[in-house]
């Protein structure tokens, strides 16, 4: 006598049931047994909200994500009447005439005229059988962002349908810049974008990738589980923006899986804000001879927020360089995390890495954990890492006053000073513009105040 599995999910295998009823025949065999390998994972795993034990995940707790009940986004909304709504701060177009634009709203896809087929894209075409979506799906699609490594990248794999895709063929000759937008607009839903990122050799591609609601500060709560995936060929040059700047009642968990070949350039901006609880998991292989990485980050949190930025970076290979440079500014009863770790294996010799972490703290109630790490196992490499957290002291703030600079202007000014520089990374000028007029937004009216004088936090330097 046979026994029905166990379901230790029931509200999400409803609407994994759901979906695969919906999808029953338009759907290839190996999609098929993706989505189902990836629910037995999850539903196997669950949510990691055990605290011990749990490295990844020991200074964020998920437990709010795991008990909440969020379910799939009602159906018969228009997305293209919510983009014409006004008031609503969705981004529609691109930074200048030359960027594709490609938006989704709740899951839903927004096809602009500016998309161009085989090029960019939707992933529905490419997941049937005989689609005319841009190529490379099925050998990339799960293969950098594998079901075994992760509960969150295993579920949003169990409810993969649809998402952006962006396929350059070798040696394509010109640069493509895309605006990709991901809109959540309903109340106690869960979404689960999906990209999926494919450089051929030798080609040029810039993706400014943001993750927003219509009317942030009113939002209602809901769910984002994102994970994108990004394999840079050889001698190829991607920069890749990424922008969380959701509900502050959002919980967001976003991982990003980047795999490059020999000679490649991957070229990254983090930058977030919002959310009560936001993750980025940002994984890098350098899986190829003279590849190089450049990983910057900027978070701002305020009230009781709680953002956490997970970076690995795995040279593979020799003469690989990377750089990983992230800042943090806190205020209020917030929390920020940061783990950086460098991997450089035993046969990558001659290896440049470097990672930094620095924090400004605006509050006495805010607090950050920065762990820095090293693991290093070839001896001819230059590799080193350092952490910092603390305020702007009494001095410097008495300084700019006895100038004639008014307490909250002097504030604003350093604390737009030391975001700067991670802004100043972005080398496209309209999204470097863009974020520098948002985060200015964002930190108008801040003052660096209450901390009395207190000395800096300890600061934790080390180097190899």
């Amino acid at each position: 006598m046979s026994t029905a599995p166990t379901i230790n999910h029931p509200a999400y295998y409803a609407d994994y049931q759901n979906l695969r009823q919906q999808l029953s025949g338009s759907s290839p065999s190996w999609l098929n047994d993706l989505r189902a390998a990836a629910w037995e994972r999850f539903d196997a795993s669950g949510f990691p909200t055990a605290r011990r034990g749990n490295e990844p995940w020991k200074y964020t707790n998920v437990r709010p994500i795991a008990q909440g009940r969020f379910d799939s986004p009602a159906s018969g909304k228009d997305p293209e009447a919510l983009l014409l709504a006004e008031g609503n701060s969705v981004p529609s177009t691109g930074f200048e005439p030359e960027w594709l634009t490609l938006i989704f709203v709740d899951g839903k896809p927004v096809v602009t005229p500016e998309t161009r087929p085989g090029i960019v894209g939707t992933l529905a075409p490419a997941l049937t059988e005989g689609g005319d979506g841009p190529t490379g799906t099925r050998e990339n699609l799960g293969h950098h962002a594998t079901i075994a490594e992760d509960a969150f990248v295993a579920l949003n794999t169990a409810f993969l349908n649809d998402g952006a895709c962006v396929s350059l063929p070798d040696d394509y000759d010109e640069e493509v810049f895309l605006n990709l937008v991901y809109v959540q607009d309903s109340p106690d839903s869960v979404n689960y974008p999906r990209t999926l990122i494919v450089a051929g050799r030798n080609t040029r591609l810039t993706v400014f990738e943001s993750y927003i609601s219509v009317n942030s500060d009113n939002a209602p709560q809901y769910f984002t589980n994102a994970v994108t995936e990004v394999a840079v060929g050889e001698g190829a040059r991607v920069t890749h923006y990424r922008l969380l700047n959701e509900s502050r009642n959002a919980y967001h968990v976003g991982s990003t899986r980047v795999t490059q070949a020999r000679d490649s350039s991957y070229e990254a901006g983090s930058f977030a804000m919002g959310c009560s609880l936001g993750r980025h998991d940002l994984s890098v292989l350098l899986d190829g001879t003279g590849a190089n990485c450049s990983l910057n980050g900027l978070y701002l949190t305020d009230n009781t927020e709680h953002m956490d930025n997970l970076v690995s970076i795995d040279h593979a290979h020799p003469h690989g360089t990377s750089r990983l440079y992230y800042k943090g500014i806190l205020d209020g009863r917030s929390r920020a995390v940061f783990g950086g770790t460098v991997l450089v294996r035993e046969d990558a010799q001659k290896t440049d890495a470097q990672q930094t972490d620095k924090n400004l703290i605006l509050s006495d109630r805010a607090e950050v954990d920065s762990k820095p790490s090293l693991l290093i196992y070839a001896d001819d490499v230059k590799c080193g890492h350092g952490a910092t957290a603390g305020h702007i002291d009494d001095d410097t703030l008495f300084y700019m006053q006895s100038r004639g600079i008014d307490p909250q202007t002097a504030s604003q000014i350093l604390i737009h000073a030391f975001a700067s520089e991670i802004i100043e990374t972005v080398s496209s000028e309209p999204v470097r513009d863009y974020l520098d007029r948002l985060f200015l937004e964002t930190v108008s009216g801040k003052t660096i105040s209450g901390l009395g004088g207190r000395p800096v936090s300890p600061q934790r330097q080390g180097g190899a």
